[in-house]
């Protein structure tokens, strides 16, 4: 919950629909519109694709499926905007025209 008393809301990392969260995310939850697992490394706002292990928290152990629930006790929910992944051929287009003359 934020200062305020209201809930937090965080974005579904496959649906990107809005979760309100009024209670701490558990193992077992998942996102009322689709069904994905809400307590997974996707959601989490540590979690990043190019840094060692794909996470922030430098003391997690890897975790092979990000879109799949976990154990880890650094989980801490993505709260606003949720992780958006780039089109890998719109990331080369980007880097390509970075290095043209």
């Amino acid at each position: 919950m934020d200062r305020d008393g209201l809930s937090d809301v965080l974005v579904c990392h496959a649906c990107h629909g809005e979760i309100e969260l009024i209670d701490k995310v558990k193992r077992a939850d998942s996102c009322e519109h689709c069904g994905a697992d809400v307590h997974c490394c996707k959601n989490c706002k540590f979690f990043d694709p190019f840094v060692h292990n794909q996470c922030r928290e430098s003391t997690t152990m890897w975790e092979p499926d990000k879109e799949k629930a976990n154990f880890c006790t650094y989980f801490t929910p993505r709260i606003g905007e949720g992780y958006e992944e780039e089109d890998k051929g719109a990331a080369l287009s980007k880097l390509e025209s970075l290095f043209k003359k």
